[in-house]
């Protein structure tokens, strides 16, 4: 085993999960994650734990909104043992590369930790949600938290160039994760503590891009110093990541860890044996050797990011949909009917139409292998849920690339007239904008309604709406 990750081979005592009673280090504190959750304990802590020099690169880590994940890690010193769910039996590892934990809101600590000179990079699960972009991909002006912290900001940053203060001599407590972002990264602007690289770890389509370009246009609104620093010394990576890391209870997964290793763990986490982690970007500060556990760097990451977007999220989204309206509630049991099998197969065949440069044969069958994986229990209700934007970012490129091909899309048809049965059902969530009860009777009016929800140029094409029309008549229930 690389790094620090410590297996578990022997039964302990009983013991509280510490460093002292496990007997790990503790590494230096130069990576900030902001949004601790379960799949970044998963994936990229995992990932630290196992770098060939990974004793180099400790992780401060700060929550989304729960204090109560904060005060759990803490009493463990940051360790939690992560749970590899396989379809044989369960592996259990303590984690040891999260070192110090914080509640989200606390944006002093958030603020000393970016700005400290020892911090080389700040990692981001926040989720779509936290980024609060307009549909053109820029701030949400509009959006009231997104406005507060502009009007927040502005006076805030004038006021520290003006008195040529320190962070602490003004107070400020931004809402939004990249308005604390941006006033942690000023700090370290005046503090000279030199670059650093922002590593968006979240699902999204051009994930760095799409950082890169809000966070720069909101410093260009609130400080213009900010800006031009912003532009020379912060690098953003995108990234395509990877690893099926489910919702669990804690309370019973915690048992069987104590059966398993003997520590009394109350931050378990579980996943699937398989990880996958493509980055390309630059790191002006230094970064751990992620590739020795099997991170791959590239410099174009659009093939990789798109193979993970549309072909593992854009089958769990038509999972989600369809899987549910024939009665499963999981993915294990869903890609097991071969009615959902069909339409995910339908799927991925366009999907690799547009991923000519890759060689999928390999990862179609690791993708079945895990869907089938009855040991980890992904639930379709919490798959579906946002399910219109996933559609959008997941299956409507797809159609869009084959129709310009000249290409029938029939595999994406199929997908988005699961969907349509699945919203009609109530078993996706309303498209805003339209009314459920209207939807509901999936009347050639309400499937139009939904398809111009999801993009209008696909519903403006006659013959590809005819096609989703035909494939939803042979899914519907007779």
């Amino acid at each position: 085993m690389t790094g620090l990750a410590h297996e578990i081979v022997s039964h302990a005592t009983g013991r509280r999960l510490t460093r002292e009673a496990a007997g790990l280090p503790t590494p230096p504190e130069r990576i900030v994650h902001l949004g601790l959750g379960a799949f970044h304990r998963a994936h990229q802590a995992w990932y630290t734990a196992h770098a060939s020099d990974a004793a180099d690169w400790g992780i401060v880590a700060f929550t989304g909104r729960s204090r109560d994940l904060a005060d759990r890690l803490t009493a463990q010193d940051g360790l939690y043992t992560l749970v590899e769910r396989g379809a044989e039996g369960d592996r259990f590892e303590v984690v040891p590369s999260i070192v110090r934990v914080e509640a989200g809101d606390d944006v002093p600590a958030f603020t000393a930790a970016v700005a400290d000179p020892m911090t080389a990079i700040l990692t981001l699960t926040i989720t779509e949600a936290g980024y609060r972009l307009a549909a053109d991909g820029t701030p949400n002006l509009a959006d009231p938290a997104v406005a507060s912290d502009v009007a927040l900001l502005r006076p805030a940053f004038g006021a520290l160039a003006e008195a040529g203060a320190m962070q602490a001599e003004v107070e400020a407590h931004p809402a939004t994760a990249l308005g604390r972002i941006l006033f942690a990264l000023d700090a370290r602007r005046r503090g000279g503590a030199g670059p650093i690289a922002l590593v968006s770890c979240d699902n999204l389509p051009d994930n760095g891009g799409l950082l890169r370009r809000a966070l720069a246009e909101l410093a260009g609104l609130v400080s213009s110093e900010l800006g031009s620093w912003f532009a020379e010394s912060v690098a953003v990576v995108s990234t395509s990541v990877d690893r099926i890391t489910p919702a669990i209870d804690v309370e019973s997964e915690s048992a069987p860890v104590t059966e398993a290793s003997g520590w009394r763990d109350a931050a378990p986490v579980v996943t699937e044996p398989f990880s996958d982690w493509v980055l390309s970007g630059a790191f002006p500060a230094g970064r751990p050797e992620w590739e020795a556990a099997g991170a791959r760097f590239v410099d174009d990451l659009e093939p990789w990011e798109n193979r993970k977007l549309w072909m593992l999220n854009g089958a769990h989204t038509v999972l989600a949909a369809f899987g549910q309206t024939r009665g499963h509630a999981l993915v294990s049991t869903a890609i097991e009917d071969q009615a959902c099998r069909r339409l995910v197969e339908a799927l991925w065949d366009d999907d690799a139409r547009q991923l000519p440069g890759l060689d999928l044969a390999e990862y179609r069958a690791s993708l079945l292998e895990r869907f089938r994986n009855p040991r980890i229990e992904h639930r379709l209700s919490q798959i579906a849920q946002d399910s219109t934007t996933k559609v959008r970012l997941r299956i409507v490129p797809v159609a869009l690339g084959e129709r310009a091909a000249g290409r029938s899309a029939g595999g994406c048809a199929s997908a988005i007239a699961a969907w349509m049965l699945g919203v009609g059902q109530g078993f996706a969530p309303t498209p805003r904008g339209l009314e459920a009860a209207a939807i509901a009777s999936l009347e050639a009016s309400a499937r139009h309604a939904l398809l111009c929800a999801l993009d209008e140029r696909l519903a403006a094409d006659e013959p590809f709406a005819a096609r989703v029309a035909s494939e939803f008549a042979v899914l519907e229930p007779s």
